[in-house]
């Protein structure tokens, strides 16, 4: 398994506050998580930049071997091989299973395999040291230097528990994904192409997730960046709606506040 070879290293800090969870997430990641986010007393971070895989797809040659996770003054710094690394802009905090905190929605790309989704659990309540371990990952995609951005988590099949949809390959495929983090891996559930939501260099991922009363949606760009798309889950296939022209990244807004 490719999640033997991490390291934890557990830290306790000094007397301190509890770090709160930004709320909502960081803006560079869109508008990731429906319903909104709440304040979870588990933070994560990514730590410790390094150039050891210089694709340049969020605007420079780093990227992070480190995840550092912080509840109350007691840290777990996840430390991973130097065959791969976090290549993305923040961890996603959702809650994917019954225990009251959250799990970490990551994007790790890999020398030889690119990149993968993968979702972190963390356990601070457990007897013993607390513990940050994967939950699910779906495969690399296969190539070096290929990528993946979230979309955004959701409920998007209404069956109770949260969903992911990120698009694979923004910048060559275009594919539009819908996954289900589970206990027991990663379950997938849909997918289609002719959907983007980054542009290469840039250090933002556009769109996000909505539900103007029908249900969740994921809002992208359409592949050629003119259109405007909101899709969803129907019956297990994945169906788009147009919602206007893409005119920059301010261009999402009206339609993800259900405005537009």
């Amino acid at each position: 398994m490719r999640g033997a070879a991490l390291t934890l290293a557990v830290v306790v800090a000094g007397a301190a506050p509890a770090l709160a969870q930004s709320c909502p997430h960081p803006p560079e990641l869109g508008r990731v998580v429906l319903p909104g986010a709440p304040c979870f007393e588990i933070s994560a971070v990514y730590d410790r930049p390094t150039t050891r895989y210089p694709h340049g797809a969020l605007g420079d040659a780093e990227e992070w071997a480190s995840m550092v996770v912080r509840k109350d003054n007691v840290k777990v710094f996840v430390n991973v091989p130097v065959t791969y690394v976090f290549e993305d802009l923040a961890p996603r905090l959702a809650n994917f299973d019954a225990d009251p905190d959250p799990e970490f929605v990551t994007v790790e790309s890999y020398a030889s395999g690119g990149a993968a989704l993968v979702v972190y659990d963390p356990d601070f309540d457990g007897a013993g040291q607390p513990t940050v371990k994967r939950m699910a990952a779906t495969r690399v995609i296969g190539q070096r230097n290929r990528w993946l951005a979230p979309v955004g988590i959701a409920d998007f099949d209404a069956d109770g528990r949260m969903d992911v949809a990120y698009v694979e390959t923004p910048h060559l495929g275009m594919v539009l994904k819908f996954v289900t983090p589970t206990p027991d891996g990663m379950e997938a559930l849909a997918e289609a192409e002719g959907y983007t939501n980054h542009r290469f260099g840039e250090a933002f991922i556009q769109g996000g997730v909505r539900d103007c009363g029908a249900g969740p949606e994921a809002l992208t760009a359409s592949a050629d960046w003119t259109r405007i798309l909101a899709a969803r889950l129907e019956g297990g296939q994945v169906v788009a709606s147009d919602l206007g022209p893409y005119d920059g990244p301010e261009s999402f807004t009206p339609h993800l506040d259900c405005a537009g």
